[in-house]
């Protein structure tokens, strides 16, 4: 596993609202899960589910909740550092009324290291992860050899690793390190019509960059 020193993610300005703070404070003990090194009882975490998938990186929550609307009978434990997205989401979750959003706060290595259960995920959703465009930087990418033993792990036969990238050059990178993991099957994919543009998304798509959506089968 990448060394915990190594962050994959740079943690951005801290401007949270006060109604970012607000939703932090009420509905956290309701829809967070602290990380406290212990296995997550997926099943008392969504008791009315029949997937859970894990969404690394949810940026401000928007698409988050819109795949959790439209998927209902799958949960999704969503995991980001950025307090004003988690702020975010958690009034999102309360506004929508969504019983199959669960929110976690803390490195995705670690969580998956020590609080998801072998083979008990049927998916995991990485979009738009930071590309770490400079060379120096790329051991800093969460996408490794490493990283991709440790996802297949806790995933079950069938699951799927679904990515999007705007930068090109990770997109191929991702492509070069699933093709040295023999637990793994699949490339590059036209963008699935159920992931929802994201801001972000649109950002990237008005500077001229290249959207890859990658999808990956734990065999």
């Amino acid at each position: 596993m990448e060394s915990p020193t190594i962050k994959s993610f740079k943690l951005r300005g801290t401007r949270i609202t006060d109604a970012q703070i607000d939703a932090r404070q009420r509905l956290w003990s309701q829809f967070g899960v602290t990380y406290n090194s212990q296995l997550i009882d997926l099943k008392s975490a969504f008791p009315n589910v029949e997937k859970v998938v894990m969404e690394i990186g949810f940026g401000m929550g928007e698409a988050t909740v819109e795949i959790a609307r439209n998927f209902p009978t799958t949960g999704f434990l969503a995991n980001d550092v950025h307090q004003p997205g988690i702020g975010k989401l958690l009034s999102l979750i309360e506004e929508n009324s969504l019983g199959n959003v669960r929110v976690m706060d803390e490195d995705a290595h670690l969580i998956l290291s020590t609080m998801i259960g072998d083979h008990s995920l049927d998916g995991i959703n990485l979009f738009f992860p930071d590309p770490w465009p400079k060379t120096r930087h790329h051991k800093r990418r969460i996408i490794n050899q490493e990283f991709i033993a440790l996802a297949a792990s806790k995933l079950k036969s069938g699951a799927i690793f679904n990515i999007a990238t705007d930068w090109e050059p990770y997109a191929h990178w991702m492509v070069e390190a699933f093709a040295t993991s023999p637990e793994f099957h699949g490339g590059i994919v036209p963008r699935p019509q159920w992931r929802p543009l994201t801001r972000f998304e649109g950002q990237g798509l008005r500077k001229n960059h290249k959207v890859n959506d990658l999808s990956y089968l734990r065999k």
